[in-house]
């Protein structure tokens, strides 16, 4: 067995809507068949009796090593601890090749498991070893190092609850929710909103305390020192006993608590003087209590208590304190509900305080302290005291917050009880903390959890507010760039600022932000990171969705304009236009329940995915009697046709129509094939609410020139001699574009030419097929080789073009050109008043440069 391609499909793809590993796999002919394969599913087991079935998606055919390794990528991630379930093995046309496919939730362990996969099979073989609690745990580890921390986690869930999108900027706690211009982002428990002033207030213990004592809120008596004879004599200014902890310090690092003693202090001193300059505190006796306030509530608080064991009279600290770790909620670092307790050098000396050492057997009943602070991050548990709060109490929390500045706040407060006010117990507050974890909320050790991250949420986005812009998705075989950047301009007529990106480039109100081919997953993410987009257009092809996925979630308008029978076929597996009608059924499968899929209901593929869409389904056709149509509208439903010499929508007995004189890329309807593109723009704008007025001005406005569409039907004039510009390059384009030149020029009896190449990765017959077209509609065919030619040999597209022109019905001329601009000026010289040339260009934005300069230099010569 070889894997040769492992690729991470990081959004909704060809497979399904989780994100997935998918791998080429080839494997020998005596490896497809494992049941003929002697002893191996028994070694195989034998080293790991968790890989469950070897067929999960059934089915009768024989298992191969590609479904073994389906099953144990899965099945290793899921004794991990991760929660995948979507996994499946699909033969290729060629034998032996499978691609295989698993669900991750951590890219890095979903590559990883496919690895150790990997390694377990060659093991089952004979051919190494695999150890399977090894490779479980170091799983288990490096998810925990990838996943977001509970905090951060409890947000994200809590967001897409409410259908709030989240994109991960970077390995940490850094998040952003929503799209575009609504988006909002966090850092663990930090909000966007809260000012760098604020959270540095918040840092600063000394200036806090300043600022809450000016706001009348209880804090301990205290101030920054900055030598131990220093801190002494505060200590007894203050009175004993004292805290000292860092004066810029979180997670309980470097603080000790309750100090009576000077050689105690001096300890203590040089623990907190170790992460920054050190404050010493009066020390309030009591609880330690957090209380978290999220705006100007208080959603929840808990007591939290230091790390401790309880003696039974049999067993030493040590072995104690290991018991109370093997608590499965227990870990390391921050990504689980507790934290395990350590057993150094500060647990040591708190118990000298007591008489015990770590070795030392407490008496039963006796309760052993292994730390001063009762910090989460530390080893300490907490108790949910949320219902117990006294309303001055929570008052003096928010008002604290507020004194600072932040809008997510975990208020550290000293007393005996929640129950009374500070002020009549004598306790206070100890310091505030800009980015609480949560963890003690969530998942307390004793009590209700609180769900917390909702309140964070609901701060972010008010209710029903889910932070998303439209969304519209464009796909199919020819099309696709005009009617995006039809909707885009229908958008903008409206008065949004509209990121687009299709093959092109990549547009963010107007402006081109990136080059080239930008209709992947990657440039549409990048529009949806951008914050002046208040609606989002992206052209959706091919190879993105089988490269990477959709780079959205869901889209509100998926629009597919057409299904070519002879464009991008053979590669990548999908070789028949059914195959490439699941690849572009994606974003229809992906539509949001309340949004629309647009079809051409002239296209029975294309119709054909209106029962995978989630929403609703407007279709469109030329002819408002085609079945689907009549069907569909008898059914209340919503459609757009065009009817005599306007295009109109229809929904139960309501109808809109837009007259084609006032659509000027139409050409008063002449051209079919944008008239399809406007119906697919106007079906789009309808499905995302756009008022009529809006699409008569946005559709009125837009010219098909080089700046609005270039390369795309293009039309220019060269001294009296119409030009025409296209990026045509399938079969079905040709017809359509020769349609097009036979309906504004059927009159004139003058000569045409056409400018073609073909590009190399297309399948012989549609190359043929391309020429053959327009040799019956042109009287000279000028050929020209493709810059790139994809795989062909010099020549080789060339005469598969010559080929598709034998015997054609009307060309009566035809030359090769060697390059692109030189074949141009050849027919640029030959061109008459009245003459037609159409030119396929390859280098698009170059091509039409070339053309631009010569009409201007035509126009400006007698």
């Amino acid at each position: 067995m070889e894997v040769s391609r492992t690729r991470a499909l990081r959004g909704p793809n060809l497979w399904s809507r989780h994100m997935a590993i998918e791998a080429l796999v080839d494997c020998a002919p005596a490896e497809r068949a494992v049941g003929r394969m002697t002893g191996f599913e028994a070694r195989l087991r034998a080293l790991f009796p968790a890989i469950g079935a070897l067929h999960p998606e059934g089915g009768d055919s024989d298992i191969t090593l590609a479904h073994v390794l389906q099953a144990a990528a899965l099945a290793l991630q899921a004794q991990a601890g991760c929660p995948v379930s979507f996994a499946r093995t699909t033969a290729t046309t060629e034998a032996g090749r499978y691609q295989v496919v698993v669900e991750y939730s951590q890219e890095a362990v979903g590559r990883q498991a496919f690895a150790d996969a990997q390694q377990l099979i060659e093991a089952a073989a004979g051919r190494g070893r695999f150890d399977a609690a090894e490779a479980v745990a170091a799983l288990r580890e490096l998810d925990a190092e990838e996943r977001l921390g509970p905090s951060t986690g409890a947000i994200v869930e809590a967001a897409l609850a409410r259908g709030i999108p989240y994109r991960r900027l970077t390995r940490g706690s850094l998040v952003q929710f929503g799209w575009g211009a609504r988006q909002r982002r966090i850092q663990a428990a930090e909000i966007d909103s809260t000012s760098a002033v604020a959270e540095s207030i918040g840092q600063d213990k000394n200036l806090t305390k300043r600022l809450l004592h000016a706001a009348g809120v209880p804090v301990p008596l205290g101030q920054p020192v900055h030598s131990i004879g220093q801190a002494w004599d505060v200590a007894l200014q203050v009175g004993l006993p004292v805290v000292l902890k860092p004066q810029d310090g979180n997670q309980g690092k470097g603080v000790t608590v309750n100090i009576g003693e000077r050689a105690q202090l001096e300890d203590a001193y040089r623990n907190a003087a170790r992460h920054g300059t050190v404050m010493v505190e009066r020390f309030l006796p009591g609880h330690d209590f957090r209380l978290l306030v999220v705006g100007e509530q208080l959603v929840a608080a808990a007591r939290r208590d230091p790390p401790q064991v309880l003696g039974d009279g049999v067993h030493s600290v040590r072995e104690l304190v290991e018991q109370v770790n093997q608590d499965p909620r227990r870990g390391t670092g921050h990504a689980t509900a507790l934290t395990k307790i350590a057993l150094d050098d500060i647990a040591v000396a708190r118990l000298a305080l007591q008489a015990l050492t770590p070795d030392s057997v407490p008496a039963k009943g006796q309760r052993v302290i292994l730390r001063n602070n009762a910090n989460l991050s530390t080893g300490g548990s907490a108790t949910d005291v949320t219902e117990d709060v006294h309303p001055e109490v929570a008052a003096r929390a928010v008002a604290a917050a507020r004194m600072v500045g932040l809008h997510i706040c975990g208020v550290d407060m000293v007393a005996e009880t929640v129950l009374r006010p500070l002020e009549e117990q004598g306790g206070g507050i100890v310091e505030v903390n800009a980015a609480p974890g949560l963890r003690m909320h969530l998942a307390p050790s004793y009590g209700k959890p609180r769900n917390v991250a909702q309140a964070i949420v609901e701060r972010l986005y008010a209710h029903g507010d889910d932070g998303r812009i439209p969304v519209v998705a464009v796909t199919g075989t020819n099309g696709k760039t005009t009617t995006a950047r039809l909707i885009a301009q229908l958008f903008t007529a409206q008065g949004l600022r509209v990121g687009m990106t299709n093959t092109d480039g990549v547009y963010v109100n107007g402006r081109q932000i990136d080059s080239g081919d930008c209709s992947g997953p990657k440039s549409a993410r990048n529009v949806l990171l951008h914050p002046e987009v208040d609606a989002a257009v992206f052209e959706t092809a091919r190879g993105g969705i089988l490269r990477e996925g959709l780079g959205f979630d869901r889209c509100q308008v998926a629009v597919v304009t057409n299904i070519g029978t002879g464009d991008h076929l053979g590669l990548n597996y999908i070789t028949t236009v059914q195959d490439l009608a699941v690849l572009k059924r994606v974003i229809v499968q992906n539509v949001a329940p309340g949004g629309y899929a647009v079809l051409n209901a002239a296209d029975p593929i294309v119709a054909a995915m209106a029962p995978a869409c989630p929403g609703k389904v407007i279709y469109f056709a030329g002819g408002r009697h085609h079945p689907v149509m009549v069907t569909h509208r008898a059914q209340g439903h919503r459609t757009v046709y065009v009817d005599g010499d306007c295009i109109v929508a229809s929904e139960g007995s309501w109808r809109e129509t837009i007259h084609l004189r006032d659509v000027p890329v139409t050409r008063n309807g002449t051209i079919a094939f944008q008239v399809d593109n406007v119906m697919a723009a106007v079906a789009a704008a309808w499905g995302v609410g756009l008022p009529w007025q809006t699409l008569r001005r946005g559709l009125s406005g837009f010219v098909n020139d080089s700046d609005n569409a270039p390369g795309r039907f293009n039309i220019m004039d060269y001294r009296g001699a119409t030009l025409i510009a296209d990026y045509g390059h399938n079969p079905d384009a040709m017809r359509a574009l020769a349609s097009a030149v036979e309906a504004i020029d059927a009159a004139s009896g003058k000569r045409r030419s056409v400018v073609i190449s073909a590009a190399g990765d297309r399948r012989d017959e549609d190359i043929r097929q391309q020429s053959a077209i327009l040799g019956a509609a042109f009287d000279e065919v000028i050929l020209y080789q493709d810059a790139a030619q994809r795989g062909r040999s010099d020549g080789e597209v060339m005469a598969l073009l010559r080929q598709g022109l034998i015997g054609a019905a009307r060309a009566r001329h035809i030359e090769e050109i060697h390059g692109e601009f030189n074949a141009i000026d050849t027919a640029l010289a030959r061109l008459q008043p009245g003459d037609l040339c159409l030119v396929l260009v390859d280098q698009v934005q170059q091509a039409l440069a070339h053309l631009t300069r010569r009409c201007a230099e035509a126009a400006a010569t007698p």
